[in-house]
């Protein structure tokens, strides 16, 4: 595996038939001290499409933060707090449980009310009504799932973000966007040359890549609501790795001139373009630290693939890694506490997780040809690129390593994850 030497942008894969699918998602391993909840199946739920309540569960379950009971087979499955009889739900070990309806509406819409009781205090934890259309009941039990996860875990729950991810079917090449559960997805852009590097905008309303269709890599930026898309970098050479500042004003990029590449900035509008490394090196991979003070990147200039810091201004930049002699792909969790990144492990690319503060390092995944880390907007899991079963497929795990996931497209090759914001 070449990761650095291909600098991150002349990936391509290879497999047959044409089909873009939701990627199917397998579990393994949890939490050791699982929440126990129940989410009681909604009243009139067969009047969508999806149903409300499986989805939530679903959310949950993937978490491995609770232990979904089951109801099948329960005497009182309550759609309201008013028919709840706590005692059947505590000796079901149930420390909490959902009780919810949908309602058909004007217009053809439809009125989600769900409510989050504690089973041992009897109280109500959350509760709130949606109004929305058909095409919105996915996005509704995310939601929900978000605000139970918060509830009782004291954190943001993710299940409303999205991912974004390339796809390869024969020799057609797509950019994806879908729920973070992998369905609805939703192609942005296809070409039949190579597209790569995905990058969300901070507000989740725009996409930059690269695109090959020119016959050269060149930086695009999308817009995933009106669909209109605007070239960022289109300047002699390779244009590569765009990576947004946290204000979305800016973007860090990948230049390459002459035989080497070199990381500047430049305006999301295209002007103000700025050199901020220069060296005989390929400094590639930009990407800026949360607080926007420093951009940090993947450089070859101390002989082996190490990753790097440099002032967002330029200036002389320092080493981060130290650890391995091979350290690529950086990219920050939320917070700024963590750099997750790629490490060569015996031969073996994994994805390494290093606690700023302290140095300490930890290994996460247990692939081989692991790749493209990305953390999920609330911090909780990383998002990469893998091999299964000869194939690009992505794959999930959370910070303390206890948590995995596999996505699989049954019909290509999926690769470069992307995980968006959080959305309101």
């Amino acid at each position: 595996m070449k990761l650095f030497k291909l600098m991150a942008f002349l990936a391509s894969f290879l497999v047959a038939n044409i089909s873009y699918a939701a990627l199917d998602i397998e579990i393994t391993g949890g939490s050791a001290q699982q929440i126990p909840i129940a989410v009681v199946p909604f009243a009139n739920a067969a009047a969508t499409k999806d149903n409300i309540s499986e989805i939530i569960s679903a959310d949950l379950k993937r978490s491995g933060l609770f232990r979904v009971l089951e109801t099948r087979g329960m005497a009182n499955l309550p759609t309201s707090p008013a028919q709840i009889k706590y005692a059947e739900w505590v000796a079901l070990q149930a420390q909490a449980l959902t009780v919810g309806s949908v309602e058909p509406i004007a217009g053809g819409r439809f009125k989600v009310s769900f409510q989050l009781m504690d089973a041992l205090k009897q109280t109500q934890l959350a509760g709130m009504d949606y109004q929305i259309a058909p095409n919105q009941v996915r996005t509704t039990a995310h939601k929900i799932a978000d605000i139970i996860y918060q509830k009782l875990t004291g954190e943001p729950g993710a299940f409303a973000s999205r991912i974004a991810y390339i796809t390869k079917i024969g020799k057609r090449y797509a950019l994806q966007v879908a729920d973070a559960d992998g369905f609805n997805p939703q192609t942005v852009v296809s070409s039949n040359e190579p597209i790569i590097s995905p990058a969300w905008s901070p507000d989740g309303s725009k996409l930059a890549y690269v695109s090959f269709e020119k016959k050269k890599p060149i930086i695009f930026v999308q817009s995933l609501t009106s669909g209109k898309r605007e070239v960022l970098a289109n300047f002699k050479g390779n244009n590569s790795a765009p990576s947004w500042s946290p204000d979305g004003n800016k973007l860090a990029i990948v230049l390459t001139y002459g035989a080497n590449s070199q990381v500047h900035t430049i305006n999301a509008n295209g002007s103000g373009l700025k050199l901020i490394t220069k060296s005989n090196a390929i400094d590639t991979e930009p990407v800026f630290s949360p607080d926007g003070s420093h951009i940090y990147f993947s450089s070859d200039r101390g002989g082996k693939p190490q990753i790097y810091k440099v002032a967002v201004d330029g200036g002389t930049p320092s080493r981060v890694t130290f650890e391995g002699a091979y350290n690529v792909s950086p990219k920050f969790s939320p917070d700024g506490k963590s750099l997750a990144y790629i490490r060569n492990d015996g031969g073996k690319f994994k994805v390494a997780l290093q606690d700023l503060a302290t140095g300490q390092v930890q290994l996460l995944s247990e692939g081989s040809q692991d790749e493209s880390p990305s953390f999920a907007p609330n911090g909780r899991v990383i998002l990469y690129a893998t091999k299964a079963r000869g194939r690009g497929a992505l794959a999930a795990v959370s910070s303390d390593g206890k948590v995995r996931q596999r996505l699989n497209d049954a019909a290509g090759d999926v690769r470069e994850p992307a995980w968006g914001p959080l959305l309101n």
